[in-house]
């Protein structure tokens, strides 16, 4: 174990609110428990759950800390019992479930993936939650291989150009919804296939158009609500449906007839609330499969801004702003 002080800068809401709650506290280095890491974190990711549950729509689930955040990159410098001797001192970037916004946060090691030299910690931060997100429901719940063509909204947020940078080292044909010319622009710059700005065009009748009416193969959702009717439209026979967030809506009227004359499949997930086994098998499949595309520097988040920990109320109005491209990212020290 390294030199690891008592105390460390973390940013931990004593009540929900605007980006204002969000101040540097001291708080205690958390001890890494058996099956844990203690990395000293270097950079930590900014993500859409992290300003939900400042709001407090989106508490943290049992047993996870109250400090935000949920992706992170930095030294490993202590160990909790039963974890691999090597890993002390490497540079890793992990998913964990929330104390990313803090100097020092624990990580399970079976979550966290080697830094290759590659990627920054900068970059290697911004990649977890956005690429656990949409391997699990791009390729494992909508089954997109080679060839399929995909319909991602929010094109140019971390989950837009995570599934456009994975679309092409898989080989999809990825459309992508935006809500103005610049993001269209960006979009496609990124390497998008085809960006539709919805608020000039009907994305129905578009996919309709660049499909040839076929349809695509499946669709990734994080709208929700009305938009879910106008998705199935734009799904081929035996076409995905895959629901990952509800910024519209929680709830949405769908044709159940329409769903069963084309075997459509809607499903979704969430991430933050499963289990360690799920998401160490997950790791497993991406250190397998994406993890060497990073190696050889062909897998890159697409940047936004970074700021540092004390500006963490800046990075969140940045978000909520809208007008990002890509992850946000703060930084330590």
């Amino acid at each position: 174990m390294t030199d690891v002080p008592d105390t460390m800068q973390a940013i931990d809401p004593a009540q929900a609110g605007g980006p204002d709650v969000l101040v540097p506290v001291e708080r205690p280095v958390p001890p890494p428990r058996a099956g844990e890491v203690l990395v000293r974190v270097a950079a930590a990711g900014v993500n859409r759950p992290d300003v939900l549950q400042r709001q407090g729509n989106y508490p943290p689930p049992p047993g996870a800390p109250s400090i935000p955040g949920l992706e992170i990159a930095g030294e490993v410098v202590a160990l909790g019992d039963d974890v691999d001797p090597d890993l002390l001192g490497t540079r890793v970037c992990a998913l964990i479930a929330g104390g990313g916004y803090a100097e020092y946060a624990v990580a399970p090691a079976a979550q966290c993936l080697p830094v290759p030299d590659a990627l920054s910690d900068v970059e290697a931060a911004a990649l977890p939650e956005t690429l656990f997100t949409v391997w699990t429901n791009l390729f494992e719940r909508a089954f997109a291989v080679e060839g399929d063509t995909v319909l991602v909204h929010g094109g140019t947020s971390g989950i837009g150009t995570m599934a456009i940078t994975l679309g092409n080292l898989f080989g999809l044909e990825t459309i992508v919804t935006v809500g103005s010319d610049e993001k269209r622009a960006a979009a496609l710059a990124i390497g998008a296939d085809h960006a539709i700005n919805y608020k000039s065009e009907d994305f129905v009748a578009r996919v309709k158009e660049i499909t040839g009416g076929r349809g695509c193969a499946a669709v990734l959702d994080m709208v929700g609500g009305d938009y879910v009717p106008r998705n199935l439209q734009c799904l081929s026979e035996d076409g995905r449906h895959v629901s990952i967030a509800v910024q519209r809506g929680a709830s949405a009227t769908v044709p159940l007839f329409d769903i069963m004359r084309r075997r459509l499949t809607l499903t979704g997930s969430t991430l933050r609330g499963r289990d360690a086994a799920f998401k160490a098998l997950v790791t497993e499949e991406i250190a397998r499969t994406v993890w060497p595309f990073a190696a050889a520097g062909k897998l890159k988040p697409v940047m936004d801004r970074t700021f540092p920990l004390a500006q963490a109320a800046d990075a969140h109005r940045r978000m909520e702003e809208g007008a990002h491209v890509g992850k946000i990212v703060l930084t330590m020290g």
